[in-house]
């Protein structure tokens, strides 16, 4: 079975996946399969440009898990979606040395919740598993999606409502 874990950059999936390598899980980074995909630099947005068709199309499904912020677009036969706060996510990605832009592309993604619109739209709801993350810990999060691979935790997303966070500051 694969499974994917995506979610907005920030949200805690290279932390949890790590959780889950630890636990004995086989896990993929995405990121270290895009190489032979990448179009070149959009320097406006500070990221690497992807041809994701073409990536997926040619991805070798594993039995583990695969995360990284494109992996809803692979064939998962179970994918979750990590969501966090964006005040939150703001914090993280600074940490990281974001640009205040990207930071706030970012942060907004994640407010108008454009990866789980997205994985929505490749997959069936009895597939998709939302995680709140901000209040939970790494190994936490791993339970829930050890859970859900093994069908004691149910599908479920829709819980999560940031769209406040899009009013601050008008």
């Amino acid at each position: 079975m694969m499974v994917g874990i995506t979610g907005t950059p920030g949200t805690g999936k290279s932390t949890v996946a790590e959780v889950l390598a630890d636990r004995g899980r086989r896990v993929v980074h995405a990121t270290e399969t895009v190489g032979p995909f990448v179009l070149g630099d959009d320097p406006e947005r500070d990221t690497m440009v992807v041809d994701a068709e073409a990536w997926a199309a040619a991805f070798e499904p594993v039995d583990g898990v695969v995360e990284g912020h494109l992996a809803h677009l692979l064939p998962c036969d179970r994918i979750v979606v990590l969501r966090c706060r964006p005040d939150l996510l703001e914090e993280r990605l600074a940490a990281r040395g974001y640009a205040r832009e990207k930071v706030r592309e970012n942060a907004e993604a994640e407010a108008l919740d454009v990866i789980l619109i997205e994985t929505l739209d490749l997959f069936p709801a009895e597939r998709v598993l939302e995680v709140d993350v901000t209040a939970l810990g790494p190994e936490e999060v791993a339970d829930l999606i050890e859970g859900f691979m093994d069908g004691t935790v149910a599908p479920s997303f829709g819980t999560v409502d940031w769209s406040s966070y899009l009013m601050e500051g008008l």
